[in-house]
């Protein structure tokens, strides 16, 4: 059966409705589980395109596009929570700059979402070319761990689900290409917590105190060399953000926090690196402790577990980027993983599926600025391009789903 009538539709003459539909959105962003605006507006919005929206994991929305019988079901997933940042006027956003002070969407959700629901108007047109359903996810709190895709997997939004797809706009990539790889694509995410105590004085009798600022100086100074004895550094990151104790200048404190985070692409490396991070506290309890404080220095150790990593279902995707590479011009798997989380690996462990990257960047339109950027932006002509590729892979698994499950 030809099926490319379907896919090589004139989504043009949708397209200045899904830039009304990012710029409505951008204008409104809201944090983590407080996407109450943007949940209206979706619940709006799906109604003016003939979809009954339902909420789901508290601030979310899923609707379901049915075809012309029995079928598969996939999943079109997209986030919605904006970040704490302050939006700058730039030369493209004077039109549609956030209206929350101090927040934006300075990650792409809002394209996301008209992406998504620009994929759902064409799919609608299409109901009757195929059998099953799509499920359209508007899924919250992407950016707080532990995220929003476990309450939306707890509250039933994967129930009947066969597949999922999610993408996510990427800036270091050029407008309009496609990125992705089967098998380990992003990194999970770990949060470590550490509190040192020793034995507080003044610094007129240091054979009387145990210094944790110089403990936690020295666990920072060795652990990443410690790690890459046995992890190759390509394989994880490490870093600090917090470093606190003390009031006084001239008092050693009794305690020190250290707080920091890891990523890994293995869920061995990550176990490693909790090891060696153990291994290395417990040596310096020893060679700073002294006779006369039992017990002394101790330590407290809290590694917070969070977004797993996310493992692209490999006969699924190579399937997906067999059919791209047949409908657009410039798609591949010539990218490494990167240290990037994100919550879809909770689906993506649950059922197949793809997580890809859409590349909007347009160095020609000045359109340079990285994701999480005050002044971030998007090269709006690749919404039309992220619809496509929405609508044509559910289009085509749906038709097809043998050779995305065998």
């Amino acid at each position: 059966m030809n099926r490319n009538y379907m896919y090589l539709t004139d989504y043009e003459g949708i397209g200045d409705r899904i830039i009304e539909i990012r710029r409505r959105l951008h204008r409104i962003p809201e944090l983590s589980f407080h996407e109450f605006k943007t949940q209206e507006a979706v619940m709006e919005l799906l109604e003016e395109i003939g979809l009954k929206g339902e909420f789901i994991a508290k601030t979310g929305v899923i609707a379901t596009i049915q075809g012309k019988g029995p079928g598969k079901c996939i999943a079109l997933r997209t986030d919605m929570d904006g970040l704490e940042v302050v939006e700058e006027p730039t030369q493209f956003n004077s039109e549609y700059i956030s209206q929350h002070p101090g927040f934006m969407h300075s990650c792409g959700h809002d394209a996301h979402m008209a992406m998504v629901l620009g994929a759902a108007m064409h799919l609608i047109q299409q109901k009757d070319n195929f059998p099953g359903s799509v499920k359209l996810i508007f899924q919250p709190a992407e950016e707080q761990p532990p995220g929003g895709a476990l309450d939306v997997i707890r509250d039933g939004g994967l129930d009947g689900v066969d597949a999922i797809i999610g993408h996510h706009v990427l800036s270091y990539i050029d407008s309009g290409e496609i990125k992705f790889r089967p098998g380990p694509f992003l990194a999970t995410s770990n949060i470590m917590k550490i509190k040192i105590t020793g034995k507080g004085g003044h610094h007129l009798s240091p054979e009387l105190v145990i210094d944790p600022i110089a403990i936690a100086a020295r666990f920072i100074g060795c652990i990443c060399d410690r790690i890459k004895m046995k992890i190759p550094q390509d394989r994880f990151i490490l870093g600090f953000g917090k470093i606190a104790g003390g009031s006084q200048f001239n008092r050693t404190p009794d305690e020190v926090e250290v707080m920091g985070s890891f990523r890994t692409f293995d869920n061995r490396d990550t176990q490693d690196i909790e090891d060696i991070i153990r291994h290395v506290l417990d040596e310096l309890m020893d060679m700073y402790g002294k006779q006369d404080f039992p017990g002394l220095p101790a330590y407290e150790l809290d590694i917070e577990h969070g977004y797993p990593v996310l493992i692209n279902d490999p006969v699924f995707s190579r399937k997906v980027l067999k059919l791209l590479k047949e409908h657009f011009p410039a798609v591949g798997d010539d990218i490494e993983p990167f240290f990037g989380a994100e919550d879809f690996a909770h689906y993506l462990q649950e059922i197949p599926g793809v997580y890809i990257g859409l590349g909007i960047r347009n160095e020609a339109k000045g359109i340079t600025e990285g994701n999480h950027s005050s002044r971030f932006d998007i090269d709006e002509t690749v919404l039309v391009d992220g619809t496509r590729m929405l609508a044509t892979i559910a289009l085509d698994f749906l038709n097809d789903p043998g050779e995305y499950l065998s």
